[in-house]
């Protein structure tokens, strides 16, 4: 049986991590807490992993020094590489302010999707994207301020607790499915392309679809990274437009990264890339107001991308495709990269997909193994799916 890990700074919150440690211990679990103190205060509390162990896990061999903020970030660091150094950490659980919270949340990230994570946070009601990103953590907000046992502080540290405890304790098999993984990036104009995919696909494989919206893209590339998928199906990525132009889905500076790293294989093609999100109508930029915009819905607007953006787009892409390390097969559909963008819709314009195609086309170097193809295909014709289906099948991914 492996361990819950216990993460906090003893020096300032070890009268709640004691409580927490005492009420798994007492249901029989191996519990172990690690202190992440970056004052020169004692810790109130023994710790099982003290914060001279964490430090000495740094990459670079720092130090802590007077400045808060420098010493959170570098015991952050540290702790990444402790926590992934654990071969018996079956769940960790965490306790702090914003200082704390910021310190711990990059280990958490850091761990396998699956493994569980629970984070009790003072700023866990507001936005909590930097802190969860593209990851499984859960976080609860703490009601109080953590700075002492009360009332309140003791429910809510004991439900964290018992959460931690129930999921380690009823842990689903990794055997439950046998099939291989494949994970596939779906916008709602690519919608067809990628239910059709799965279809066909789903008697042999896992397929794990993800909402290109900017998170979506980073987990989908997270269970890249953690080898949790064996292949990517990466119809959609939109998200680029968005990190170029600056809309509020965009992918970060790592997309494809996971694949370089990891050389799993990547077929992909260039859905959505006609269009950069924003929110509500009203909400759109400026220097953007004149453009061809499409309302969406009341909360996102859609701003068609011109021949120079799409440029643009297909040499940051291309760029990165090159670095990828496995298999590499991009497929360009020549009548339209998304439901918008077709003879009639609101989005159609040749120039502008030519411009991206072409740029894509003199940036990406071609290989035995890295391929581009252009389709005489809409991006949701059933046709196009079955390229994309029968390129996965000849390169044959498996667990």
């Amino acid at each position: 049986m492996g361990s819950i890990y216990i993460v906090g700074t003893c020096d300032t919150k070890g009268e709640e991590l004691r409580y927490i440690r005492d009420l798994i211990g007492d249901a029989g679990q191996s519990v172990k807490l690690v202190d992440v103190s970056t004052s020169s205060n004692a810790s109130t509390v023994a710790a099982d992993h003290g914060r001279d162990e964490v430090l000495g896990h740094h990459p670079n061999a720092a130090t802590l020094t007077g400045d808060r903020g420098e010493s959170v970030t570098t015991m952050s660091e540290a702790l990444v590489q402790f926590v992934g150094s654990r071969t018996d950490l079956d769940g960790i659980l965490s306790v702090g302010g914003t200082g704390g919270t910021a310190l711990v949340a990059p280990a958490m990230r850091a761990l396998p999707i699956g493994v569980p994570k629970v984070l009790v946070s003072t700023i866990a009601s507001g936005n909590v994207a930097p802190y969860v990103g593209p990851t499984d953590i859960s976080m609860m907000y703490s009601v109080t301020d953590i700075a002492g046992l009360n009332r309140i502080s003791r429910k809510v540290l004991a439900n964290a607790a018992f959460s931690v405890l129930g999921m380690v304790s009823n842990r689903l098999a990794d055997d439950v499915d046998q099939k291989p993984a494949l994970g596939l990036t779906m916008f709602g104009v690519t919608t067809p392309c990628v239910q059709a995919i799965v279809a066909s696909l789903s008697p042999d494989y896992d397929c794990l679809v993800f909402h290109a919206t900017g998170t979506g893209g980073q987990s989908f590339e997270k269970l890249v990274d953690s080898r949790l998928v064996t292949a990517g199906l990466d119809i959609t990525t939109t998200e680029v437009c968005d990190l170029l132009v600056g809309g509020v889905f965009p992918a970060t500076e790592d997309r494809f990264g996971a694949f370089e790293r990891t050389g799993l294989p990547w077929i992909g093609s260039v859905g959505a890339m006609d269009m950069v999100n924003f929110g509500a109508r009203d909400t759109v930029p400026e220097q953007f107001r004149n453009r061809k915009l499409h309302v969406h819905n009341a909360q996102v607007t859609l701003m068609r991308t011109t021949a120079e953006e799409n440029a643009r787009f297909g040499e940051w892409m291309g760029e990165r495709l090159n670095r990828c390390a496995g298999p590499v097969r991009l497929k360009l559909p020549e009548r339209g990269v998304s439901a918008l963008d077709i003879e009639g819709g609101a989005f159609f314009d040749p120039e502008a997909d030519q411009a991206l195609f072409a740029a894509l086309e003199r940036t990406i170097a071609a290989t035995a193994d890295r391929s581009i193809e252009r389709l005489p295909l809409h991006i949701n014709d059933p046709a196009f799916a079955q390229v994309m289906i029968d390129t996965l099948k000849e390169m044959k991914p498996h667990a």
